[in-house]
């Protein structure tokens, strides 16, 4: 497949993966021949025990980690197997993550994380104050990662995830340690997002957010 995006091309695809992780003389096999393909517009729960593979899969998917087989494509642009600069651009253009780990930088504010994360995109200042506003975190805008309790660190990563627009977001387990209030307003953003055309794929343990999908 060529670079160009074509009216066909998914928002996200990815194809036959693989993944093989190896300790001494053990193998554990991660990933076992998935495929799955998210359209714009469509949120994909993936469920699943622990250890099975999930975050993994993920990991593939944002060009974080290389399959040891299959293919992925994003906006139709291959992903897998391109060296890391490549993908990093490819992430930064097109790519919103939301993961278990931390995405904030300590020695900026809460705007300030949002903001450079929206400098690829040109986002305005507009349309970050917004973006604050809209997930309730507005008012914290000026407060370190480090002054954030649980939910709202985890409000501003969703900020810096999806200030760009992308047409993928990534969410492993978003609400997992969020109240019903703070899961309710990360589910809605994430469901407004997907009403504006993005593909979203999130891993869960639980059964109300996969209920959204």
């Amino acid at each position: 497949m060529t670079n160009m995006t074509t009216k066909a091309d998914a928002a996200l695809d990815g194809r036959d993966l693989y993944r093989f992780f190896h300790a001494d003389d053990d193998e554990t096999l991660a990933l076992r021949g998935v495929s799955l393909r998210v359209e714009r517009g469509e949120i994909v729960a993936v469920t699943g025990p622990s250890g099975s593979g999930k975050s993994t899969l993920l990991a593939c998917l944002a060009g974080l980690d290389d399959p040891d087989g299959g293919t992925v494509h994003v906006d139709g642009v291959l992903m897998s197997r391109q060296p890391e600069p490549a993908r990093a651009a490819l992430r930064a253009r097109s790519i919103g993550m939301l993961f278990q780990s931390n995405n904030l930088l300590e020695h900026l504010t809460v705007h300030g994380n949002v903001a450079l994360s929206g400098q690829l995109a040109h986002s305005k200042r507009g349309s970050v104050d917004e973006l604050l506003d809209r997930l309730g975190i507005a008012a914290r805008s000026r407060a370190y990662p480090t002054q954030l309790s649980g939910g709202e660190a985890a409000r501003a990563g969703l900020a810096v995830a999806l200030v760009n627009h992308p047409s993928v977001v990534l969410a492993d387990e978003p609400t997992g340690e969020l109240d019903s209030v703070t899961a309710s307003i990360v589910l809605d953003e994430l469901c407004r997002h997907a009403r504006a055309g993005s593909a979203v794929v999130v891993v869960t343990h639980s059964p109300a957010v996969a209920a959204r999908a």
